[in-house]
């Protein structure tokens, strides 16, 4: 799976998640999911 924060690759087994209109999401660190949970509808755009 992809990050869509940064772009690395991460293994969804491992991976921070967030679930966001019926979408599951990826982060590789704590940091991703923050700014994700943020402003997710800039970073859901980008997947």
């Amino acid at each position: 799976m992809k990050d869509v924060v940064c772009g690395m690759q991460v293994d969804e087994k491992t991976a921070i998640r967030r679930d966001n209109k019926g979408k599951t999401y990826f982060f590789c660190s704590k940091n991703c999911a923050q700014a994700f949970d943020k402003n997710p509808e800039k970073f859901a755009r980008s997947a």
